[in-house]
């Protein structure tokens, strides 16, 4: 104990907490097991699914925590979703000028595609927000970043405004925003398009 340089009290805490078995023994073998089985590319969402594929009851927490105790790391790294493909159609003006507060409901809006990864499947959601108090007006979920899904979304969100109401809607240079189908909907309504310059993302 000397030599540990420990107190008494913390030097036989240690050691009996060393000589006690690992109750995620197990555990930690079957997580790497799957985490081998998929040669590094799961990460612990990916892993916590398979595990309960297995009829494992586990919390995706716990295997995040094991699996960094054990140093495992999923070699693949996400990407992040990017929807301008170059200028497929028109870019509309910048109408917001990094005035994202508004006076009051249903005067700026404004919408993004996100993709999340759920259960190891890509997933991609399209909300359209009340930039005066941060309601989502409207969404639509899709497991392909296809127009339909920005297009529903627009129509949700639509059907929720009276013929009074006419939202700036201020979007990125996605290139689901630069189709005439979505222009048209929006001139249909008098609502004003708005998009962020290409590249700053301070606009956005």
């Amino acid at each position: 104990m000397r030599l540990s340089g420990l107190a008494r009290s913390t030097f036989y805490y240690r050691h009996k907490a060393l000589s006690r078995p690992d109750r995620h023994g197990v555990l930690k073998e079957t997580i790497k097991s799957v985490f081998d089985q998929h040669k590094g590319r799961y990460g612990y969402r990916r892993v916590t699914a398979a595990l309960r594929g297995l009829g494992k009851k586990v919390n995706h927490k716990t295997v995040q925590r094991l699996m960094g105790e054990m140093g495992l790391k999923s070699l693949v790294r996400p990407k992040k979703y990017r929807s301008y493909k170059g200028l497929v159609g028109r870019v509309a003006p910048d109408l917001i000028k990094r005035q994202i507060s508004a006076d009051q409901m249903n005067q700026k809006w404004t919408t993004d595609v996100t993709e999340f990864s759920v259960s190891g499947e890509k997933l991609y959601l399209s909300p359209v927000m009340d930039l005066y108090n941060g309601e989502i007006i409207a969404f639509e979920t899709a497991r392909r970043p296809v127009f339909k899904l920005v297009r529903n979304m627009l129509a949700k969100a639509l059907d929720r405004i009276g013929e009074d109401d006419k939202p700036i809607l201020h979007s990125d240079q996605g290139w689901q925003y630069q189709m005439p189908k979505w222009s048209r909907m929006l001139e249909s309504r008098n609502i004003a398009q708005s998009m962020s310059r290409k590249g700053n993302c301070l606009d956005n």
